[in-house]
């Protein structure tokens, strides 16, 4: 029985081998090649990029008027609508005149009075004048007479003074408008009693052409804005947020004398002519402010900028289509551009959609069938 034992062991050695390395050879032909990832790309392009300071500002009135009442009195009328254009000079007030007019004729009456005693004072004191020179009368009396002349004199610069004072305070029973605005919201109704620069205000004006609009840039602009400044005007664009392509123009008038300390910011108002009142006091608006042009810019698309641990960086798309990580200096933002100060050159490809599933190395596909370029 021993010699007839046959030995397996060598067969189920072969035998195992021989399908291990069949597993092996089946795994490695079934192994996927990397996928090809869709992109959207665009070319860099070397063109003149405006300098620009970005900002959000807001709309103030080039003039804002809130009218009191210079008198106590009754209001009897009321000569415009809410929300209504004025122009300077017309009337929109009026103020219960009777009591005025009844002071100023009472202070006319006294001053005619005073005249005809002044005339006749002065008469006397002529008369005395001759009398005392013919020694009819005494010294004591001659000065009695020119005093009196005197103080009569003087009482009727008194009551001048008192009847202009009553005139003026008659005419500010008419309330007129001091400026060309759009009035606001009727504060006081006639019928009410008005108090002479006391609250509520009778109605606020707002003069919205011209327009103002203030708004704050870091300081580390000013030395830009100063220098361009002393060349010329400088242009300031506001963009209105719902209607974007149609921008107002304007021009920068006024850099504070101060920096904000609390913010590292300073104020700088811009004027606008506002013809069409698109700008409307208290509205926000995009600001933008060209300093000057910059020539020979390297730029690409901002959706193609990406941020890692070691900066700013693009994939650029190499000549067999496959992407490679370039770092980039980001110069500035210009509208939907970056300015890029270095890493990439004129006519490369770079990508602008489709990051996440790229790596270095990885095969492109482009979405579509034309290589989009950067606006000009």
């Amino acid at each position: 029985m021993t010699a007839d034992r046959i030995n397996f062991g060598p067969v189920f050695v072969t035998l195992a081998a021989g399908l291990l390395l069949a597993s092996c050879g089946s795994e490695h032909a079934a192994a996927p090649a990397a996928p090809t990832v869709p992109v959207t790309v665009a070319q860099v392009a070397e063109k003149s990029v405006p300098l620009n300071i970005e900002a959000i500002g807001s709309v103030l009135a080039y003039r804002t008027v809130s009218l009191e009442p210079r008198v106590t009195g009754q209001l009897v009328g009321v000569h415009f609508r809410e929300g209504q254009d004025v122009k300077k000079g017309a009337l929109l007030f009026s103020i219960d005149p009777a009591p005025f007019r009844a002071a100023l004729d009472q202070a006319l009456g006294k001053l005619a009075h005073d005249k005809a005693q002044a005339a006749n004072s002065a008469l006397s004191a002529q008369r005395g004048e001759r009398l005392f020179a013919e020694k009819v009368i005494s010294r004591e009396q001659f000065d009695q007479a020119q005093a009196t002349a005197a103080a009569d004199q003087a009482a009727v610069r008194t009551d001048e003074a008192t009847a202009e004072y009553e005139r003026l305070q008659l005419s500010y029973c008419s309330v007129y408008s001091p400026v060309d605005g759009r009035t606001g919201s009727l504060l006081l109704h006639p019928g009410n009693q008005v108090k002479a620069n006391d609250v509520p205000v009778l109605v606020v004006i707002n003069q919205v052409t011209p327009v103002f609009v203030a708004y704050a840039i870091p300081e580390r602009y000013l030395p830009a804005v100063k220098k361009y400044m002393a060349k010329g005007s400088l242009p300031v664009e506001a963009v209105i947020p719902d209607d974007p392509q149609h921008p107002e123009l304007g021009t920068l008038t006024f850099v504070d004398n101060a920096v904000d300390r609390a913010t590292g910011t300073i104020q700088l108002k811009a004027t606008f002519p506002n013809r069409n009142r698109r700008l409307w006091p208290g509205q926000f608006v995009n600001t933008i402010v060209r300093l000057s042009e910059q020539t020979n810019a390297i730029v690409v698309p901002s959706q193609a900028i990406e941020t890692g641990q070691k900066g700013t960086f693009v994939y650029v798309m190499k000549a067999d289509k496959t992407a490679e990580i370039r770092p980039v200096t980001v110069e500035r933002n210009a509208g939907g551009d970056a300015v890029v100060s270095s890493g990439l050159r004129a006519g490369e490809t770079v990508v602008t959609d489709g990051h996440l599933r790229l790596i270095p190395g990885s095969r492109i596909s482009i979405k579509g069938t034309d290589v989009p370029k950067v606006t000009s």
